[in-house]
């Protein structure tokens, strides 16, 4: 292991105050688990989420502090590093700083509409460039955006965008019409996600492509992209320079949207009602569009932090846990602090999945499948991190049997439930079921599919490459208070904590129970995936199963000829 220059004198004694080991004479998986304690984990999140880390933000010192400190922890317990021999996974990453046009301008058949930035149109590029021109782009408007043929829907049957601007609605028709037979009706799908919709637009061949924001469709309000595109954005670097994406990538209002179609004759609300009916067909508005994006451009390295417990048996299949180690560094001043420390999202998390590894560095005797833990980089900024590792897996996919990921906890005590985000996926579900029966707690699907929380952190990025993924945590109901005071201190969370630099861990007022059942969840977990010899699959109506059947039927033993 290399630690980065002047971080090494630093770790030694932070190591020594903060590593609890278990005694090598573990004997099973219960004697392991019940390693697991919050004294041990409390000693991360202090160090983790505390000012010196300076809110673990990539390219920073807080990077360099934060990755050094979890490659030191995984090496003192006995693992790995799992990139030949390295505890380090190098991300490359370009950080692009977009400045739009003022105004983006329609010219319409009736008149020609002028759009403000940020207060109507969001816009930005993902092609690594200092300068996007749209100029005169024919505007189509392509319902949902969807291309999806195991819920018989394709938007863009028989239309050609290539060289267009497409624009289309968030979420999916399932959403829209509350019908449980269309989609999966309430709940999100990944085609609902505004990742998709940019994507399949690329696929397609279209030059722009641009969603039209609804807060309860999307699940935030309009507030949410403002900030979001008050930054810079950070992006993985790529060959093609992602020239192959959809050179603008942007967002409406609704009410921009409509004004765009009443000056092209079209009646907005009966054209998105008519959008979720089976059977749509795309409309040409006769609308042009015209936008510019200036770059600036920066380029660099962050890490991902990769451990592991080499199987003693099927030592080339893994099990792979992961959790981001970032957050948003150092930032404006609120209420007198400047350091985003991430404590909840995503210290605490981290401080888990260090338990959780430590239980398994107790075992007597290993698991016949590999363990690799992940800790990976800007999760904050699109998943990157997770991604760049799906695209460059150390083990490859068709033998990495699950992922299971940590992500946002809070140190509010011991839950009753586990709650399951993404429940129906995946036959992943009955292992928490069982896990969570040993625990006396109830497995409960996530209160609000809607939001598609399951679309939003670093599983996801397994889950898009066909690898079943799980994302689980005590969400719900205190054990003690109740679910009503549970969903108050989560509402609390976040309208007063989420991206904050109130988001500290303070060692008098919280309760880390909860969490440690959590660590203790996903060891069971993972030690029963890790002993076992089948995979498990995605249920026929996910939308990921695709994916992984062509992946595992690609790499499907040869039988032997017969004679």
């Amino acid at each position: 292991m290399t630690i980065p220059s002047g971080i090494g004198r630093w770790l030694t004694g932070l190591t020594m105050a903060v590593l609890v080991s278990c005694t090598p004479t573990n004997q099973d998986s219960r004697t392991a688990e019940n390693c697991i304690n919050a004294d041990s984990l409390e000693r991360h999140v202090l160090a983790l989420a505390s000012d010196a880390f300076e809110g673990r933000k990539p390219f920073t010192r807080g990077e360099q502090k934060t990755v050094a400190y979890l490659a030191t922890q995984f090496e003192t317990m006995g693992f790995e590093g799992a990139n030949n021999g390295s505890f380090f996974q190098d991300v490359p990453l370009v950080e692009i700083s977009g400045t739009p046009s003022s105004v983006m301008m329609v010219a319409a058949p009736r008149e020609t509409v002028e759009l403000g930035y940020l207060d109507e149109f969001i816009a930005s590029t993902s092609r690594i460039t200092g300068q996007i021109d749209i100029d005169g782009s024919e505007l189509v408007f392509a319902g949902y955006g969807i291309v999806a043929p195991e819920f018989g829907w394709n938007d863009y049957d028989g239309l050609n965008v290539k060289g267009k601007t497409v624009m289309v609605l968030v979420n999916d028709p399932g959403f829209a019409t509350q019908n449980p037979q269309l989609f999966k009706g309430n709940a999100m799908t990944y085609y609902g996600r505004w990742t998709y919709k940019y994507e399949e637009a690329a696929r397609q061949g279209a030059e722009g492509v641009i969603v039209i924001h609804e807060t309860k469709a999307a699940g935030y309000p309009w507030t949410v992209l403002q900030n979001g595109a008050s930054g810079a954005d950070l992006l993985l670097q790529a060959d093609d320079g992602h020239m192959s994406r959809c050179a603008l990538e942007g967002w409406l209002t609704t009410d921009a949207a409509a004004k765009i179609l009443a000056a092209c004759g079209l009646d907005s609300e009966r054209l998105f009602e008519s959008a979720a009916a089976p059977g749509f067909e795309p409309v040409i508005t006769g609308a042009r569009v015209t936008v510019s994006i200036t770059n600036e451009l920066r380029f660099d390295t962050s890490k991902n932090v990769v451990a592991m417990l080499r199987g003693a048996g099927r030592a080339d299949e893994c099990v792979v846990f992961t959790a981001h180690w970032d957050h948003l560094g150092i930032g404006p001043v609120a209420d007198g602090d400047s350091i985003y420390n991430g404590a909840a999202d995503n210290a605490l998390p981290l401080a888990c999945m260090l338990e959780t590894a430590r239980a398994f560095s107790g075992l007597d005797r290993r698991p016949s499948r590999t363990v690799l833990f992940i800790a990976v980089t800007a999760e904050e900024t699109g998943l990157l991190g997770s991604a760049y590792y799906a695209a460059n897996p150390i083990f490859p996919l068709e033998k990495t049997v699950a992922n299971l990921n940590y992500e946002l906890f809070l140190p509010i005590g011991r839950m009753a439930d586990v709650t399951v985000f993404g429940w129906g996926q995946s036959e992943l579900d009955s292992y928490v079921v069982e896990a969570a029966k040993a625990q006396s707690r109830y497995v409960t699907p996530e209160p609000f599919p809607e939001n598609g929380m399951y679309f939003r952190s670093d599983h996801f990025s397994f889950a898009k490459a066909g690898v079943p993924a799980l994302f689980v945590k005590g969400w719900s109901e205190d054990r003690e208070r109740g679910s009503q005071w549970t969903s108050g201190k989560i509402a609390e969370f976040w309208s007063k904590h989420y991206h904050r630099p109130s988001d500290e861990y303070d060692p008098h007022t919280s309760d880390l129970g909860g969490i440690v059942e959590d660590a203790k969840l996903f060891f069971k977990i993972g030690y029963a995936l890790s002993t076992e010899s089948t995979f498990p699959r995605w249920n026929a109506n996910s939308e990921f199963k695709a994916v992984r059947d062509s992946m595992m039927a690609e790499h499907a033993p040869v039988a032997p000829a017969k004679d």
